[in-house]
Formats: C-alpha cells, structure tokens, sequence
C-alpha cells in the first residue's frame, strides 16, 4: 500500500514542533494555545480529499505530530532505559493520536462544533486514562505545560491542572474555526468580507485574557497566614549510578547527609529533609530500630530537640508465606518478602513512621498488570538498588510530628498527580515534602520539568512545599507556586527554610479531577453512541 503522506507533512510537523516550544523548561507556554491548530486543519483536509483511508491517514499524520512532541520532551528517560524511552514515546504519541481519530470519526457524522466539542471530550478523558491505568505517564498532560507561568494559574485551585488542559483545548477549537472563517472570507469578492471576524476574535482574547487576569488577581491578593515551620533541605549530590548504589559505601553516604545538615542547621531546626533512597542499604522493616543507619540518625536528632527527620530508603519486609502479587521468595526458600520504596519518619522518641511509595514508575518499580504478567516481574529496571516490582502503600499516608504539624511524604513520581497529592491534605497534611533522586536523568530537561510541576501542587493545594532531591533541584515553595530558593544541578547544597503552615482545603482539594471524570463520563457515552449507530447502518445496508 502506498501512502500518500507527505503531501501535508507539514501541518502535523507544524504542530509537533510547536508544542515541543510551549513545553517547560522552555517560557514559550503561549505556544500552546495554537499548537493543535495545524492538526485540524490537517484532519479538514483528509476529510475533505477523495482518499479511500481517511481515518488511518489522520491516525498517521496526527501519530506524527505527538510522536514529535514526545520524543523531543520525553528522550531524557533514555538515560536510565533505552527500551523504557521508546515505549514511552511510541505509548504516548498512540494514545494522543486516538482523540484526533475519534473527531475525525464523528465529524462525517455530526456538525463541525459538535465534533469538535467531542474532541475536547476525548482529549480530556485521554488525559484521565493515562493518570489512571498500569501505564501511567501523566507528564504531558497539557494543563502543565503552564508551569514557568504559575502566576497566570492561580485558578488551579479550583480546577486542577486538567483545567488548565481544557483552558487550553478550547483556545485551539476557537482559533481553527476562526482560520476557517478567515479562508472563507478570503473567497469573497462583495462587502466586507472580514467585518463578521471581530466576534470570535473578541472570544479568543477574552477566553485567553479572563483566566489570566483572575489568576493575577489572585496571586497579588493571596497571603499566607504567618504559622512557620523551621526546615532544612539536603541535596547530597551522590552520582546514582557509580556511587549510590556502587563505589561510595553507605556509611560514607549518611556521614555527608548529616554532615551537611549540620552545616544548616539551628537551634530551632524543626524538620531535616534528605532526599529518596537516601539510605541505599536495604533496612529490615521488622528490626528497624536496631538497624545502624537509622540509630546513627537517631544520635544526629539529639542535639535538636524538636528535630524530625525525613529520609527516604530502600526498605523490605519478610513473610511466611506470599501474601502479594509483589512478593519474593528468599534464595534459601524459606519465606517470601517485599521490597519497597519507603519514606522513614523519625524523632526524638521511640516512634518511627513509614510510608512506602504508592505511585510506582511503571516499568522502572513496578511491572504493568502484575496479576497478568507476574512471571515479568524480574524484568523492571533497577532504579532503586533492588530489581523487580515493588510493593506500595494502598493510599497516602501523612506523618505528624509530636508537635502536630501533618507532613506530606511525597515521593518522587507521585509529584506529579495533583489529586493523589490532595489525599494527603485531606488528612491532615498542613506542607508537602517531595523527595526524590532526579540524577537519572542526567543533566537534561527531566529534572528541571519534575522540579517546575512542583509549583503546580503548590496552587492546587495552597502548602508550602520543601523539595529535597538528590542531585537536580532541591527548593522551597510558597503557597502560590513562587520558587523561594533553589539549588543548582549537581553540587552539594543544604540549606534552611521557613515555611508557613495552612489548614484551609481548596475546592480543587475537596472535589479532585472532577473535569476529566465528568470528560470521560461522557466520551464513553458518545463513543458507545457511535459504536450503536454503526452496527444500526451496518444492519440496515444488510437488509437492502
């Protein structure tokens, strides 16, 4: 089969290339707001031509474009696995192509702007799905794509980043239906023919502008209440693959992390910040107080007397018999036992708390549709200094301090899903701690999106957010997503904070991604419509 496919090879390059512009860390967000522009009129062109394969040729142009656009965001997950980046980039480019197949498939059947209304529908519910399957990848959902713009944002507090996705998608239906107008009016040869252009003009600055300027209002309004918490941030800058996990022992790693605390640390030093996998020695969850490392931290806390501490580690717990799907049997086959991806909490007292990662990376800490694919298991990349499936907590867990201020235990990836972050603040949870490693990635725009994506969480949930990462970024946020301080990439660094504590819930905290449930909702009602008015035309052309 020949395809004729360069013929409007530009449009989905066009589009592919602007989206690649509008991504963090690049401040071209505006980019955005027409990016998808070119793919529509692509879609019109297709629909319009004598082609016999109209729906594979959108499916391929539009593959094009996203394949553009995740290669050029996403290629830094290479670092840490070739395989893991193409099956990212090929994953993500399928799925975003599915939105556009689908309008193409209910524009021959329906008007132009109930098409593309579906499109917004599908897009939407798109984005919800892969936040919420065992191939997860949120990273490029559109709504975060705002992030070096977080004083245009403020209303992420009421809607999510979602919301952000749909400020977005609109602008685009808006703008295409105006480039059709303005190709019409071209046509004309009588009367003014650009006179009737001014009100979808008009429409687009307003639905552009009137976020923007709430937003700005909100941002210069919103104070936070003075209730501080006294904080220090470590970045030990360990290389986490020939160090962490290799040549520099784990007794020389805790040494530089309490080291560096003590360099920033005051009388009054509430809470020490260290970074995931902090402690690469795999601790025994059912001996754990007796463990070297955490009674060496423990002799580090009692010179801070209300001094807590918050560390990640590489944790495991042994079983009898096999209780999970994530469970591994001992060499000596004597028991099964878990590994996990843990945050320890400890104090000047006998109390220790633990959390273990509960949003996995798939593919890297845990392996996609475990009951299915369970014998894969030993497949996973090793990015934790333990290889196969982790095990996970069921749901957020907060830590209190004996002082009562709730804490957020946020580990690395789980940053990046604003509705699971809100769990935590509906327990209770008064600032949100990130730790994460961010030196796979290398010195590319990985590190620099996960640290901006922070911000987000900052305005939906309106906490203060202390960041401690490896190497990459480690920061202090404010409540309305402004960057108090940061470090630089690959240098060890540690430093104090005040943060202020806040109480109050958000409505986006109260009521989660509720536009992409209600988006996906109705997405499975018009395409089980479709699907029903298919097999009807089907039946019918049967009975002729």
């Amino acid at each position: 089969m020949k395809f004729q496919f360069d013929k409007n090879l530009h449009l989905p390059v066009i589009s592919g290339l602007f989206l690649c512009l509008a991504w963090p860390p690049l401040p071209l967000a505006p980019f955005l707001f027409i990016a998808l522009v070119p793919l529509f009129l692509m879609e019109k062109i297709i629909a319009e031509s004598d082609k016999k394969d109209k729906a594979s040729s959108v499916f391929r142009h539009s593959f094009l474009s996203f394949f553009i656009f995740n290669l050029f965001t996403i290629y830094w997950i290479y670092n840490a696995s070739f395989f893991g980046a193409v099956v990212a980039v090929l994953l993500g480019s399928l799925l975003m192509s599915l939105p556009f197949v689908l309008y193409h498939q209910m524009r021959r059947i329906v008007s132009l702007k109930t098409a593309l209304t579906g499109f917004v529908i599908f897009w939407l519910a798109y984005e919800y799905l892969h936040a919420n399957w065992d191939l997860n990848f949120p990273w490029l959902t559109l709504g975060s794509g705002f992030a070096n713009y977080h004083s245009w944002i403020q209303w992420y507090e009421y809607v999510g980043t979602y919301g952000g996705s749909l400020w977005v998608l609109v602008v685009n239906v808006i703008a295409f239906q105006l480039l059709i107008k303005i190709k019409n009016a071209a046509k004309q040869t009588k009367g003014h023919p650009y006179a009737h252009l001014l009100a979808p003009i008009l429409q687009i600055v307003f639905i552009i502008l009137l976020p923007i300027l709430f937003s700005l209002t909100i941002y210069h309004q919103y104070e936070e209440k003075l209730n501080e918490a006294n904080v220090v941030i470590v970045q030990p800058n360990i290389d986490p693959y020939n160090e962490k996990f290799g040549s520099m022992s784990a007794k020389d790693q805790i040494e530089r992390l309490i080291s560096l605390s003590k360099k920033a640390a005051k009388p009054n030093t509430e809470f020490f910040i260290w970074p995931e996998t902090a402690l690469t020695k795999n601790v025994d969850e059912d001996d754990i107080r007796n463990d070297f490392f955490i009674q060496e931290i423990k002799k580090f806390l009692l010179e801070y007397k209300n001094g807590n501490l918050i560390t990640g580690a590489s944790t495991y717990r042994s079983y009898p018999e096999n209780v999970t799907t994530t469970a591994r049997k001992y060499e000596d086959g004597n028991g099964f036992y878990d590994v996990f991806n843990t945050a320890i909490f400890l104090e000047n007292s006998e109390r220790i708390q633990l959390y273990h990662k509960s949003k996995l990376v798939p593919g890297v800490e845990q392996m996609p549709f475990p009951n299915a694919l369970k014998f894969l298991g030993p497949l996973a990349i090793d990015l934790g200094g333990s290889i196969g499936s982790l095990g996970k907590e069921k749901k957020p867990l907060v830590f209190y301090a004996q002082s009562g201020i709730g804490v957020a235990p946020i580990i690395c990836y789980e940053s990046i899903y604003g509705e699971y972050v809100t769990d935590y603040v509906k327990q209770g949870a008064q600032l949100l701690f990130i730790i994460t490693n961010d030196g796979w990635w290398g010195n590319t725009s990985g590190f620099k999106q996960h640290a901006l994506y922070a911000k987000l969480r900052a305005i939906e949930t309106r906490r203060s957010i202390a960041r401690s990462a490896n190497t990459g970024i480690s920061s202090v946020i404010n409540q309305r997503g402004d960057v108090l301080f940061e470090t630089e990439w690959w240098t060890p660094a540690s430093f104090a904070a005040t943060l202020n504590l806040n109480d109050e819930i958000t409505f986006y905290v109260k009521y989660g991604d509720w536009i992409p449930k209600l988006a996906s909702i109705f997405a499975a009602i018009t395409i089980l419509a479709m699907l029903v008015r298919k097999f009807y035309v089907k039946l019918n052309q049967g009975k002729r």
